[in-house]
């Protein structure tokens, strides 16, 4: 690395720049603070630095830019509490795998003893605990000890979250090594570690995957969200076998969602319980086959399960494997590709998958009522490639996760771990991403009151974001629960903000949809004003009134 000449002294954020640059990186957001001041310095002079109000939104927005564009985003906090503010962000980012480079700051290293946190003195900000608590929280974490190492440490971190399977990283940077960093003094690296290649498939269980393929009358492939790369491969496996595709919510896009052999995220519908029932081989891709979406692991499969993951303990953990085969998922099914000829497929099992994929989509579509044409206006709206952020609410979990058609992977983003409130900050951080193109926000009232601040970073920021707010004065979901098991109603009936009001403070235009033969005009002219815009929807006047939704969540009754 080069030192920077001139009157500017170099400091460690001129050393992060530079490996942030080697690396394609030119957007970073953060919150700054005392313990981070000679990295946020650096970043906003070299490249692109979002300021964001909350140290868990500047994880989330780090998190939606890396799934937006594939590539790697990075989040600076502060240390003790502002580190603990951005964990549980770190647990979304863990949860999905994202890319998300986390550095936090960290007191003087000269107060830092080996043995923490038994060593603690009380210096101010100090948390003893911090390096377990990011230890927990990530998929890999360091603490810099050396100004010298910090070129290193930071290169061995970028190799490990892009190493499959992919996870967040968290750097600790002990703020006095912030300051006596620089490029020309860094250790040798004589080369960027590589990422782990990932695993190659034993070449017998490929055999054996390839000769069920070939044989089955009624084959159908389920797709997570490990499947993302793989989806020109899967596409043509699909259409060799005539196989339907059913996909978890990470899962969706990897094929687009207007191919009809895709049936989507319907796994627990009737009609998809009953094509599951008739179906001789389930080839699984990249997913674990998660409680809310094989209704806590009650949905029945075919016996003839191929399972196809990087990570080894996925293969056969919730239903078991015919055969495993542990890979990268592009590579795998190429493999498989190449061993196919012809397919025994029956000629009637593509036009049933078609006719499945209808029927799920009609009848959702007939049971959310007036939401139907909200649905059907988000995506007349959009382009292809616009991302939809949406948070955990009613309209996300009902039909957003389902009915809402997305065509690529990229643009499918959700909090996987189920979080309320990271909607907003992860499609500030998606828009980012993809600036040239609108970014639709789908949120509740409850979700976005979590973090209402990150409308003034998304405001300075000028991102082209349409916070799509459904209004329903509280926690809808929560409501329906309650009322369904029996329960006092508690908790879900919330305060709820004056969005014009507070839309017209961040100088945001805002307009309120109330009814139907509205909501078309208010998207299409927020997709015209090319900035910030917001919507408020007033579910009390939808119409015709939507089928309650009621989450997939057990709740146990004793047995008597």
């Amino acid at each position: 690395m080069t030192e920077h000449t001139g009157n500017r002294r170099s400091t460690g954020g001129d050393v992060l720049v530079e490996v942030l640059r080697q690396h394609g990186v030119t957007t970073v957001f953060g919150v700054i603070s005392i313990h981070n001041l000679p990295l946020v310095e650096a970043v906003d002079r070299e490249l692109e630095f979002v300021e964001m109000r909350h140290e868990a939104a500047a994880v989330n927005a780090a998190d939606g830019f890396a799934r937006a564009s594939g590539g790697l985003g990075v989040a600076l906090t502060s240390t003790g509490t502002g580190a603990g503010n951005a964990a549980g962000s770190m647990v979304e980012a863990l949860t999905a795998g994202s890319r998300v480079l986390h550095i936090t700051g960290q007191i003087e290293s000269e107060f830092l003893a080996p043995d923490r946190p038994a060593a603690s003195r009380g210096v101010i900000h100090e948390f003893p605990a911090q390096p377990r608590m990011l230890d927990a929280i990530s998929a890999y974490s360091t603490t810099i000890t050396e100004a010298k190492d910090v070129e290193a440490e930071l290169e061995t971190a970028i190799a490990r979250i892009l190493a499959a399977p992919s996870g967040p990283a968290s750097v600790e940077w002990p703020t006095d090594l912030q300051y006596l960093a620089s490029p020309d003094a860094q250790r040798p690296v004589p080369s960027a570690p590589a990422p782990a290649a990932p695993p190659v498939p034993d070449a017998d269980a490929v055999a054996r995957a390839a000769d069920l393929l070939r044989n089955a009358r009624r084959p159908l492939l389920w797709l997570g969200g490990g499947a993302a790369g793989a989806g020109g491969e899967v596409a043509e496996l699909a259409r060799q076998l005539g196989a339907g595709i059913i996909t978890s919510n990470s899962g969706r896009g990897v094929v687009a969602e207007d191919t009809p052999l895709v049936i989507g995220n319907f796994a627990t519908t009737p009609a998809v319980r009953a094509l599951l029932g008739d179906a001789d081989v389930l080839l699984a891709v990249g997913t674990h086959f998660r409680s809310n979406e094989t209704a806590s692991y009650s949905l029945s499969l075919p016996e003839n399960i191929i399972q196809i993951d990087v990570e080894p303990t996925t293969v056969g953990r919730v239903y078991p494997a015919a055969v495993g085969l542990v890979g990268d998922a592009a590579q795998t099914i190429a493999s498989l590709l190449a061993q196919l000829d012809v397919a025994a497929t029956a000629d009637e099992w593509p036009h049933r998958v078609t006719a499945v994929r209808e029927e799920v989509r009609a009848d959702l579509t007939t049971y959310i009522g007036g939401y139907a044409e909200i649905c059907t206006a988000i995506r007349d709206a959009l382009p292809r490639g616009s991302v939809i952020a949406r948070d955990v609410t009613i309209p996300s979990s009902q039909w957003g996760n389902r009915l809402l058609p997305i065509y690529e992977r990229g643009t499918n983003i959700f909090p996987l771990g189920g979080g309320i409130g990271q909607g907003l900050a992860m499609g500030i951080g998606a828009a980012h991403a993809r600036p040239d193109i609108p970014t639709l926000v789908l949120a509740g009232d409850g979700g976005l009151a979590v973090h209402l601040g990150e409308l003034a970073s998304l405001a300075g920021s000028g991102a082209p974001v349409i916070v799509l707010v459904v209004n329903d004065g509280g926690y809808g979901v929560l409501r329906n629960m309650q009322q369904k098991n029996g329960f006092r109603r508690s908790g879900v009936d919330l305060h709820t903000p004056r969005f014009d009001l507070l839309a017209a403070s961040m100088d945001i235009p805002y307009r309120l949809v109330r009814g139907p033969g509205v909501i078309a005009e208010a998207l299409e002219a927020a997709v015209a004003h090319g900035g910030p815009s917001f919507i408020e929807v007033d579910v009390e006047a939808i119409d015709p009134a939507p089928g309650p939704f009621v989450p997939p969540v057990h709740v146990p009754v004793e047995a008597h």
